[in-house]
């Protein structure tokens, strides 16, 4: 059974109420499990957790170090496109927002590709894109990967759902992670922030962690944007399909991310939901203390200061320099970002802020190297 199936055991109005019912015991319980089942995650992620945040975060710290040493890994995205098919309401990228389209070309590419490496020694290169499978489909990936790939030990993509054999074909061109996010886990309202394109399918886009497994992709990355729905349900929902895909495919290396909206094209769409930074990091300790071996991603949508304090509390990954529009390191100038970015330090600073917490940048994934 794959979790488009799954999911529909699960009622999204049952999920929040037990969530919104769990007691400062339950809390107790959890925190003093070594090892945390979903009904556990529950009672992190609940109202009752918040006054128990030291506490998280002092395990959070702990299981992290266990784990990963005193370690943050930098990567960097490369924004290939900005064309897109999709209406999503909360999107500068949307198919209807009035901003000049780019593809950018081979030569365009390994001109990013220049500027990123004069501004850092990055290793870990997320190649993003818009939803235009036509114009920049599978084959434009796929150049694109290898275009990239004698210059980076790690290439992660951030695109349009694909085919299993897709994938496929990706990972044989050198292709090691793929980060979808599903926005929200609410399937009676998922259409309301995506109404028209390919993204409007809830159940093919949900269906897509199933095919990036059974395609061997070595790390995928899941999501919920905070902005659309219940923050604690979406996260739970999430933490259900993390444990599937874990139980299901279990070669696979994972990771989770919680970007907040920020600033857009488009403004008519503003937040449903705002979450606090104290908020944020709970969600960030609850899925430390959840799951010990999952990689935690803080992208520059969030501000330095918050960045820099969540460095050794959970986290393991930082980008850092990063351009949200296609071009955005030497090709194109601040005209086409998908977002605006919080976190505007070039790669030195953010790297001087993690080393004066006395821990070391990782700008290569060793265990690629090791398989």
């Amino acid at each position: 059974m794959e979790f488009t199936e799954l999911i529909n055991e699960y009622d999204w109005d049952d999920i929040k109420s037990r969530i919104y019912t769990r007691t400062a015991k339950d809390v107790e319980i959890a925190l003093n499990k070594s090892r945390l089942n979903t009904d556990d995650f529950m009672a992190l992620i609940s109202p009752a957790a918040q006054s128990y945040l030291e506490q998280m975060a002092v395990l959070s710290r702990k299981y992290t170090q266990q784990r990963f040493g005193k370690t943050i890994q930098f990567y960097v995205p490369l924004y290939l496109t900005n064309s897109c098919v999709n209406h999503c309401v909360y999107c500068g990228f949307n198919h209807n927002n009035d901003i000049k389209r780019i593809i950018l070309t081979d030569e365009q590419i390994m001109r990013e590709v220049e500027a990123i490496k004069k501004i850092g020694d990055f290793q870990h290169i997320l190649l993003v894109t818009g939803e235009n499978p036509r114009d920049a489909g599978v084959d434009y990936l796929e150049n694109a990967i290898r275009l990239v790939k004698p210059y980076f030990s790690s290439i992660s993509i951030e695109v349009q759902p694909l085919k299993e054999t897709e994938y496929k074909t990706l990972t044989d061109a050198g292709l090691n992670a793929v980060y979808c996010y599903q926005e929200t886990y609410y399937k009676a309202r998922y259409k309301v922030y995506h109404p028209k394109g390919m993204k409007s399918k809830f159940d093919w886009r949900l269906d897509g962690f199933d095919r990036m497994g059974k395609a061997g992709v070595h790390k995928i990355g899941l999501g919920v944007l905070i902005g659309l729905e219940d923050w604690r349900t979406d996260a739970t929902m999430m933490a259900l399909h993390l444990r599937y895909l874990q139980k299901t495919y279990w070669q696979t290396k994972y990771s989770v991310s919680f970007p907040r909206m920020r600033p857009h094209e488009g403004e008519e769409f503003q937040p449903n939901v705002v979450m606090s930074d104290k908020e944020l990091a709970q969600i960030i300790f609850a899925y430390r203390i959840f799951d010990h071996d999952i990689e935690i991603a803080l992208s520059t949508r969030e501000d330095k200061l918050f960045r820099d304090n969540m460095t050794t509390l959970g986290i393991t990954s930082l980008s850092a320099g990063s351009k949200t529009d296609p071009g955005g390191y030497a090709v194109y100038k601040d005209e086409l970002e998908q977002f605006a970015v919080n976190d505007d330090r070039c790669p030195d600073a953010v790297l001087s802020a993690v080393k004066n917490q006395g821990y070391d940048v990782v700008w290569k994934d060793w265990d690629l190297s090791l398989q």
